[in-house]
């Protein structure tokens, strides 16, 4: 079992940026990936960002270009950065991890409001 605590998130302003951490506990020896989705309301749940066990990233099309993930001190945490915020942000951001035969674990969710 993996269990996920999320961080951060709440008001942002246009312009301003976000930092969300997720850390992970538990099994996390099998660890292949771990990142952030985020859903908007009547919206599908779409990528932000993945760092893969190797430190390979992954920016889904909305983050690309302002948005970089990092590892905590321990590889137990990720960090997520993203500048240049607008509306089209404020979504619910939920932290995954997937194990390596383990399948994927979500966290709980957060929220990110992006309003002036």
């Amino acid at each position: 079992q993996v269990h996920l605590v999320e961080s951060g998130g709440g008001l942002a302003q246009p312009g301003g940026s976000l930092r969300l951490s997720c850390t992970a506990s538990g099994n996390i020896a099998t660890l292949y990936d771990i990142g952030w989705y985020r859903q908007a309301p009547t919206k599908e749940r779409e990528l932000v960002a993945t760092m893969s066990n190797t430190g390979e990233p992954n920016f889904g099309r909305s983050a690309k270009g302002r948005a970089t993930i990092t590892w905590g001190d321990n590889k137990d945490t990720v960090h997520l950065q993203m500048n240049d915020l607008g509306p089209e942000d404020t979504a619910v951001y939920y932290c995954n991890y997937v194990g390596i035969g383990f399948g994927s674990t979500w966290g709980q969710g957060i929220q990110v409001t992006v309003v002036s």
